[in-house]
């Protein structure tokens, strides 16, 4: 008999990758969750994936249920079933770390970069070998018949501690989710708990201080820029409107030229990353640099569309730092056009502890608007902060502006417009086409 999976918030990005891999590897999925339309549940529509309404009706004892990290029996009727019944659930993260042992591991860290960076893996390696994925921007792959799993690997709450990959990449250590974690060594002691949970090779970003104070059991290989200190160094950079050209180096043996078309710095590191680990794991870097030239990107990482001409960009970036990475890569593919930034910061806690660093990075843009605070569902508005107060502390004029009337976005001729965040602000960026087709119409 096929054992049935049932997912408590289906629509969250890692667990709708999970129920598509899982569909895919033959196996019944259904899911609940609430009725709000959220990006991901296209991909679940599409394979024919049910996603019910909450109700304690959905929970059977003989089923396999996951369920979502910010669900509790206070919050969630299936959740307060499944307790006051004795049916045992696991969340993602606890399945995640049983599911991967079946498989060649290969894991993706990081405070930023994780979704791009398990993309490009995931691409190249599925391009090669029979490949199971879970990427972060909802995206699923699996195969039955799969040696090999790549998967991204989550800090937050220190969900990656039940991983054991064999192979991880680690891109970066910063301070994040204060709501959580206390300080930034906080941050790295979590990191190297994970570090040495890897069993054949860690993949590490060099000219990061923080992830040079790790240690693991298994060999570390550094990537960077720089080749004083990294096994792997990419060089002769070429950034160009279709792409980046680069060249890697391992121990100052040179392994070739490579094309990625994506854009900004950080995307080049994410490549040779990927590279590094490819080479280590014995893949033939022929292979990895022709599937490398035909990596799409992935879902919210600065997808791009244009309406009536106008370039509109979307990124999940909700941090400083992918902040100035985003505007980057705007920067290279868009060098003669006005980059106008709108952004909607994400929770409370981060707006407060960064707000300084927030202002700083959102000046590499030419215009700025803002969005009002999305907060999180486990927090409360105190009113320590409100957007406002990062609006003062930007050097360009930063405009606030609502859902409702985005139409001093107008204002701009010759503009690229990056929208940023990670709560709702797709609904400024909807407004914004609907503004930008209705010109059309009018004009017609």
């Amino acid at each position: 008999m096929t054992k049935t999976y049932h997912f408590i918030g289906i629509k969250g990005s890692g667990m709708s990758a999970l129920a598509l891999m899982l569909h895919q590897m033959g196996h019944k999925v259904q899911g609940s969750d609430v009725d709000k339309y959220y990006f991901t549940q296209r991909g679940l529509e599409k394979a024919g994936i049910r996603i019910l309404p909450f109700n304690e009706k959905n929970i059977q004892a003989d089923y396999e249920i996951i369920a979502g990290n910010a669900f509790r029996p206070d919050n969630n009727a299936e959740i307060a079933y499944a307790d006051a019944n004795g049916i045992g659930y696991k969340r993602y993260h606890e399945f995640l770390g049983s599911f991967m042992r079946g498989f060649v591991s290969l894991g993706v860290a990081g405070a930023h970069g994780k979704t791009s960076t398990t993309g490009i893996l995931s691409h190249v390696l599925s391009n090669i070998t029979d490949t199971s994925y879970l990427i972060g921007d909802g995206t699923g792959r699996g195969s039955a018949n799969a040696k090999y799993f790549v998967f991204e690997s989550d800090e937050y709450e220190r969900h990656f501690m039940p991983y054991h990959p064999e192979y991880s990449i680690i891109t970066n250590i910063d301070f994040d989710h204060p709501d959580y974690f206390t300080s930034l060594e906080d941050v790295f002691n979590a990191f190297n708990d994970y570090a040495k949970q890897i069993s054949k090779g860690l993949f590490i970003y060099g000219e990061d201080e923080q992830l040079r104070r790790l240690t693991s059991n298994a060999p570390i290989y550094y990537y960077g820029f720089k080749e004083e200190g990294n096994d792997f160094v990419a060089h002769d950079l070429l950034r160009s409107t279709s792409g980046s050209d680069f060249k890697v180096s391992f121990r100052g043996q040179e392994l070739g030229e490579f094309h990625i078309p994506t854009f900004g710095r950080h995307n080049i590191m994410n490549a040779t990353a990927v590279i590094g680990l490819l080479y280590i794991a014995g893949f033939d870097l022929d292979l990895v640099r022709e599937h490398l030239k035909t990596f799409g990107g992935v879902k919210r990482r600065f997808t791009e569309k244009v309406v009536n001409g106008t370039v509109i960009i979307d990124d999940f970036a909700h941090h400083p730092t992918e902040i100035i990475a985003t505007l980057d890569a705007a920067r290279q593919k868009y060098p003669s056009k006005e980059i106008v930034a709108i952004f909607q910061p994400h929770t409370f806690t981060r707006t407060i502890a960064l707000l300084d660093e927030f202002a700083e990075a959102l000046n590499q843009a030419d215009s700025v608007y803002l969005a009002q605070i999305y907060g999180s569902a486990r927090e409360v508005d105190k009113g320590d902060v409100k957007v406002e107060d990062l609006a003062e502390k930007i050097v360009k004029r930063a405009q606030v502006i609502d859902a409702d009337n985005v139409s001093p976005l107008l204002d701009h001729s010759n503009a690229v417009y990056v929208f940023m965040g990670a709560g709702d602000i797709q609904t400024y960026e909807y407004s914004f086409e609907r503004l930008l087709s209705n010109l059309t119409s009018n004009v017609q």
